[in-house]
């Protein structure tokens, strides 16, 4: 019988399935070198919302002002830019490398139409904040109702 000492066929806890987990944990590990995080994701928003403007706020630290653009086409606000990638000196080498660094483009879909001319911008600390006022033609309109 194969089971005869409590530990399945391959013998006292030898377990076939963890070489094929160490060699995916593995690949996972050389792989994830040459995968760049999604730039869908970057960069993260907070988005905030009444009844005239929506506030965009994002954290985009290491990049120029310069190197930002922001357009607004219908109700989507499209962010794009780039960061570089850090120049090390001669004869260094990384340890690590966590940062991102490339071009990305982000469309974030707003809740209203957005009056384009009066969207206004700052950039402080690596926090880029952007006031985009409600179409006044999209702001509800108050009917008053006439007695007969």
């Amino acid at each position: 019988m194969l089971w005869t000492d409590g530990f399945g066929m391959f013998g006292r806890g030898l377990d076939p399935w963890s070489e094929f987990q160490r060699i995916e944990n593995e690949m996972n590990r050389v792989l994830s070198r040459f995968v760049s995080p999604s730039t869908s994701d970057f960069p993260a928003v907070n988005i905030w919302t009444d009844g005239e403007e929506t506030l965009v706020t994002t954290e985009i630290p290491g990049i120029d002002a310069g190197a930002i653009d922001i357009s607004v086409i219908g109700k989507t606000l499209v962010l794009k830019g780039s960061r570089e990638p850090d120049q090390l000196d001669n004869g260094n080498s990384y340890h690590r490398r966590e940062r991102w660094y490339g071009q990305f483009t982000k469309a974030i879909e707003l809740p209203f139409t957005i009056e384009a001319e009066k969207v206004k911008a700052s950039f402080s600390n690596g926090i880029l904040t952007i006031r985009l006022p409600r179409s006044e033609a999209e702001k509800p309109k108050k009917i008053s109702i006439k007695s007969a």
